[in-house]
């Protein structure tokens, strides 16, 4: 069969970087082990490319969203690695569980039950301690079904983590009164930000997912953790355009002079929205200005201070994302999340 032509989008991740904020996170997690969350492809990175990596540096304990995303991890650690978040909706749920070995995360009574009929065995179960999404409400933390479970973790997710709120505090003194009535093997509480509020709140196992894959989710963070994500698009055209006249869409930009322009295979179906309009991209740190709007495909750029550039050369966005996120007023989680398939993710 003909191979494809390669693609004119790359998404090079620093897998050094990767590493080196995972071995960051379980340090500042004291006496707690830093786990990770991998869902939604490792936060849109790529789990084939990043859980190797990320199980290398030492990394047990992995977290997704969906049933649908256990096959993936599977393919790169055993099941008892892997837990699943959003825990069983039906019977044929805690048959795969069981079948696989993959933990689930029970949410409420009835998953407990659903599972204990099942046949059971270890599994992980969600308490709400405030954030009202997840979990086993405060009141049922007493209920005898979960005398019969083989809990391995314990867990319940900080709401405000991410700012000095004293919601923090309360949500730390509910969860530990809740370890104090459930049996169970480990506790755990953290997320990326949580890690930041120090070691009351590690437990036995933190659970960083945005900070693993260079957010910067707490000012503490800053300096600490390295960017992974380098998204790189090559041009596809390259005009002149002559004063007056207007690029893109309802031709928002107006070319005060003759300028060189080039066109990127890159727009908001690969996750760069339309917000990004006004910002750079970049060759060898020389500015590119966005000219006009982004388009599903497409973006027009300056290349004025880069005239030696030809069709085919690559250009970087900046893709520093506490930077990112002032630039287009999108968060950091936003950001990963929605970079698209259609970069090819190597590992550099």
């Amino acid at each position: 069969m003909t191979s494809l032509p390669p693609p004119s989008l790359r998404l090079d991740l620093d897998t050094g970087a990767l590493a080196s904020n995972w071995r960051v996170l379980d340090r500042m997690s004291g006496t707690a082990k830093a786990g990770a969350a991998i869902k939604a492809d490792c936060y849109g990175l790529g789990a084939a490319q990043c859980l190797p990596i990320l199980r290398e540096a030492g990394a047990r304990d992995f977290f997704v969203a969906h049933w649908s995303e256990v096959p993936g991890a599977l393919a790169h650690c055993p099941p008892d690695e892997i837990a699943v978040l959003h825990g069983l909706m039906g019977r044929q749920d805690a048959d795969f569980a069981r079948q696989t070995g993959v933990r689930p995360v029970l949410n409420s009574l009835q998953q407990a039950r659903l599972w204990h009929d099942a046949g059971g065995g270890v599994c992980h179960v969600m308490v709400d301690t405030g954030i009202n999404r997840l979990g086993l409400a405060m009141d049922e933390i007493g209920d005898p079904i979960l005398a019969k479970l083989g809990i391995d973790v314990l867990l319940s997710h900080l709401a405000c983590a991410d700012e000095d709120e004293p919601m923090n505090a309360r949500q730390l003194d509910a969860f530990r009164k809740v370890i104090a009535k459930v049996p169970h093997r480990r506790a755990s509480l953290a997320n990326s930000a949580g890690i930041a509020l120090g070691s009351d709140y590690g437990f036995d196992l933190t659970r960083p997912g945005l900070a693993l894959y260079g957010g910067v989710p707490r000012p503490e963070m800053a300096g600490e953790l390295r960017q992974v994500a380098y998204p790189k698009a090559a041009l596809i055209n390259i005009r002149q355009i002559e004063a007056g006249e207007g690029v893109g869409y309802n031709a928002t930009f107006t070319a005060p002079k003759p300028i060189c322009v080039g066109v990127v295979s890159l727009g908001y179906a690969d996750g760069i929205l339309r917000s990004w309009a006004g910002a750079n991209l970049l060759s060898d740190d020389r500015a590119l200005p966005i000219l006009g709007k982004v388009s599903m495909d497409m973006i027009v750029i300056d290349l004025s201070a880069a005239p030696e550039l030809k069709e085919g050369d690559w250009v970087e966005l900046p893709y520093y994302l506490p930077d990112a996120a002032q630039q287009t007023s999108l968060s950091q989680y936003e950001l990963l999340t929605l970079l698209g398939d259609r970069f090819r993710r190597d590992a550099v």
